[in-house]
């Protein structure tokens, strides 16, 4: 049986109020049809809900069970209505948030500290894998990738310039095997690889050549999912490992590693973060946008 919620709520207006005529202004509609939709409601439950004189109308005992059983649910629906025409449009709320493992180190590592001090009632839920997330059906509400093609239904926004990637060993291990000169001599090294989460390939190690990009099917000893593993594999003397240049910045400036084929390497998408167009103007969600812009425009700024 559905409910009646239309009769009940005039129902608890003429209870709150006192009065049929106080229930049509606050309801805004005739007293006619405050008594009339009374009426009605009595004639389902069967029973007098108000004992009416010609100065007051009050509860029935079977009008305050009603009541007190029925009200805070009323007021639990406003409660939610006014939170949902509220929710999203200050700097305070829950964000929940899909990132792979390059977006959280390349942009959240450090800025989501400085974010949550900047906006302590944001609570900023991460999801950290590199695993392909549906982020509708998985309650999130935005999710990041590499380069800005997603569904037609979402928006993309790029956070980042063009990334870009490098091949990089440790001075032991070029002393011990040599350094590769062009990208084919790399078929003679030990290459630490990748694997994708969702597909379960091997990340291609790419490169740009005269005729346009192109990949080269590199083998070695070690494979992982998660690329500071390879790293740190490679700063071990293992191997040679392909990722992002900005994961080694630390590691180039202190020579635990060098990197090689500079010119052979082409730059990558850069990171854009995606979410339901119906997420534009949620303000936690704007806040967060702007604020890793910044963080990426003031890292770009410091290589000039």
């Amino acid at each position: 049986m559905r409910l009646p919620l239309t009769l009940l709520e005039v129902f608890n207006a003429i209870a709150r109020d006192g009065s049929l005529r106080g229930a049509a202004r606050a309801l805004d509609v005739n007293p006619s049809t405050i008594s009339h939709q009374l009426k009605a409601l009595e004639d389902q439950t069967g029973t007098a809900l108000f004992i009416r004189t010609t100065r007051t109308v009050s509860l029935t005992e079977a009008g305050r069970y009603l009541y007190q059983r029925t009200s805070p649910a009323f007021e639990q629906l406003e409660t939610g209505l006014n939170g949902a025409k509220s929710a999203g449009q200050d700097a305070s709320g829950s964000l929940k948030l899909a990132i792979p493992e390059f977006a959280y180190t390349l942009l959240m590592r450090e800025g989501l500290a400085r974010f949550q001090k900047r906006h302590p009632l944001i609570e900023v839920e991460l999801s950290i894998s590199d695993a392909m997330a549906d982020i509708l059906e998985d309650g999130f509400h935005a999710g990041f990738r590499l380069g800005g093609f997603v569904a037609q239904d979402m928006v993309a926004i790029n956070l980042t310039g063009a990334l870009r990637s490098c091949v990089v060993g440790s001075p032991a291990y070029f002393a011990k095997h040599g350094t590769p000169q062009t990208p084919d001599e790399l078929l003679t090294h030990n290459c630490l690889r990748y694997r994708f989460h969702s597909s379960g390939q091997i990340a291609p190690w790419q490169f740009q050549g005269p005729d346009g990009a192109y990949s080269v099917d590199v083998k070695g000893s070690s494979i992982t999912n998660t690329q500071p593993a390879s790293i740190e594999l490679a700063k071990q003397d293992l191997g040679l490992t392909f990722t992002f240049r900005d994961y080694c910045t630390t590691a180039l400036q202190d020579g635990t590693l060098t990197e090689v084929l500079t010119e052979h390497l082409a730059p990558l998408p850069g990171v854009h973060i995606y979410f339901p167009r119906e997420y534009r103007q949620m303000v936690p969600l704007r806040l967060l946008i702007d604020h890793l812009k910044a963080i990426s425009q003031a890292g770009s700024n410091s290589k000039l």
